[in-house]
């Protein structure tokens, strides 16, 4: 007997067991009489056995045709009902928000709104490196974050798309000395220590993104601590030691501090959707199109005078140490 006989075979000789008439099976599974005539000869051929007598009045089963059909009939119920489990619910699709204030946030509710048959389960991991990590042991399926700053042989093992250049920002106590001003200049934090989540192995992309930005412009980082999980420890923390904190413009508020984006030059944090290769889920389809939605915000537009790493260019596929609208200075 052999093992790898194509259930559309079966359900050919079911469909004739039932109707003993080729006509109306026929009908009945949307063939031409002829294909239906050519399934069964060749599930006859392939079992080695004649499964229906025919004569020019009627069809009847055989001894064999009699003895297949009851397996034949629970193959069938079987795939029928793997097809249905399957279209009723899609497993959930497990995506890194990062914090309920991020661009990854604003995509997932747009998805969630364009496709709500489809679940999208919201996971809240610190940065992408340890956010890879997880997709890599399939223990997440899509992150969001800055590629460039992932190890080349996790990069390889992921799917990639381009979303936003997101504007970085720093988040200062209610009474700094710059907290007034609209936007800060980079200058203007010469000889301030900022916290860029060093320390936490999770976030190494972004920690690495913060030194070259600091880099011979006299900002030093602060010193590593401990992983700071949930935006209500995270708040806690920074407040109790009187941090100040390197950002992106989309970003929690925290009572007593305020947020101000970075000006001379404009620094960029690149975001990318980031997802394990051969992923396929209606999820990561609605993902993928929700990402696209923000043309009114020109989310991958590099303002004139940005700056951005060389590398960080590259994965975003521009060109390196340009901007929209004349050169920019690409990171050390």
């Amino acid at each position: 007997m052999p093992h790898d006989i194509e259930p559309r075979l079966l359900r050919a000789f079911a469909a004739v067991a039932d109707e003993l008439h080729f006509t109306r099976a026929a009908a009945r599974l949307h063939l031409a009489q002829q294909a239906l005539s050519r399934d069964i000869r060749r599930l006859e051929q392939r079992l080695g056995a004649q499964l229906f007598s025919r004569t020019t009045r009627a069809v009847t089963l055989t001894a064999e045709g009699a003895r297949l059909l009851p397996y034949a009939r629970r193959v069938l119920a079987a795939q029928d009902e793997l097809a249905a489990a399957w279209a009723r619910e899609e497993r959930p699709l497990l995506v890194d928000v990062v914090s309920p204030a991020s661009t990854a946030h604003r995509i997932v509710v747009r998805a969630r709104a364009a496709a709500p048959r489809v679940e999208l389960v919201a996971r809240h991991h610190s940065g992408l490196t340890g956010a890879a990590a997880a997709i890599l042991a399939g223990r997440l399926d899509v992150a969001f974050g800055r590629v460039a700053g992932l190890p080349v042989e996790v990069r390889t093992a992921l799917e990639h798309r381009p979303v936003r250049y997101e504007r970085m920002a720093v988040l200062l106590p209610a009474n700094h000395r710059l907290a007034g001003r609209a936007a800060v200049p980079l200058e203007a934090l010469r000889g301030e220590t900022l916290y860029a989540a060093a320390g936490n192995p999770a976030t190494a992309e972004w920690t690495d993104l913060a030194r070259r930005l600091f880099e011979g412009r006299g900002i030093a980082m602060a010193e590593p601590f401990p992983e700071l999980e949930g935006d209500e420890e995270f708040a806690r923390v920074v407040r109790k030691r009187g941090w100040s904190v390197l950002a992106g413009t989309e970003f929690l508020k925290v009572p007593g501090m305020v947020l101000r984006p970075l000006t001379d030059p404009v620094p960029l944090s690149p975001v990318s959707m980031v997802w394990r290769k051969g992923l396929r889920h209606p999820g990561l389809d609605a993902l993928l199109a929700a990402a696209s939605g923000f043309p009114e915000e020109r989310w991958l537009d590099r303002p004139p005078g940005a700056w951005l790493p060389a590398e960080d260019a590259a994965a975003m596929g521009g060109p390196a140490g340009a901007t929209g609208g004349g050169a920019g200075r690409a990171g050390p």
